[in-house]
């Protein structure tokens, strides 16, 4: 068992925080919110049809706009509430509870590797600090030889943009690409937000 992540020690200090974030993303969506930013990258990077793991995939948005554009989507997330909020409002990709640091999805009968692997919404920030290197080695092991990963979180979160980045090479990945929003535009030394374009 490793280490709780920061989202669920909030969610165990209030166990209503996670219909709260439920009935928040709904609101946005009836609002008519654009939430598909994060699919809209990734659909570029990838062939049609591919492979593709929403990694802390929260209540489904990313991963339901990648399966809306063709994509065969797995989600994983480690809080059932928002899984069961994902089956319910997205059916067709394959929503499964399971702790990021701990990810092992050919033990889950998921053989194949992933084309990509998108990690939003500040899932990497919401993590136990102990965890995001072996998080990160769980991507790559999970990735595809010529697969990638787009992972992007906030700053002011408790792990810093450098440390993000050492974290990313002590696990054998490499930056193809640093963005400072998922709209692609520059990420630079005072940029807020880090979008990464991980590859093996």
């Amino acid at each position: 068992m490793v280490e709780q992540s920061l989202w669920m020690q909030k969610v165990a200090a209030d166990p209503g925080h996670s219909d709260w974030y439920v009935e928040r993303m709904r609101g946005l969506a009836r609002a008519g919110d654009d939430l598909a930013g994060e699919a809209r990258l990734v659909d570029a990077m990838v062939p049609r049809g591919a492979r593709v793991l929403d990694a802390g995939c929260g209540p489904g948005r990313v991963g339901a706009a990648l399966a809306a554009a063709g994509h065969r989507v797995v989600g994983v997330d480690v809080d059932p509430t928002l899984i069961a909020a994902a089956e319910q409002d997205h059916p067709g990709p394959r929503w499964l509870v399971a702790d990021l640091a701990e990810l092992d999805l050919p033990a889950r009968g998921i053989d194949e590797p992933f084309d990509a692997i998108v990690c939003a919404g500040n899932v990497l920030a919401f993590l136990a600090p102990a965890t995001r290197r072996e998080v990160l080695r769980r991507f790559r092991a999970h990735l595809a030889p010529e697969g990638r990963v787009a992972a992007g979180f906030g700053a002011g979160r408790g792990y810093g943009f450098d440390e993000f980045f050492a974290d990313v090479a002590a696990a054998g990945l490499e930056v193809d690409l640093a963005l400072s929003t998922w709209d692609v535009r520059p990420f630079t030394s005072d940029s807020e937000f880090v979008v990464a374009l991980l590859r093996c």
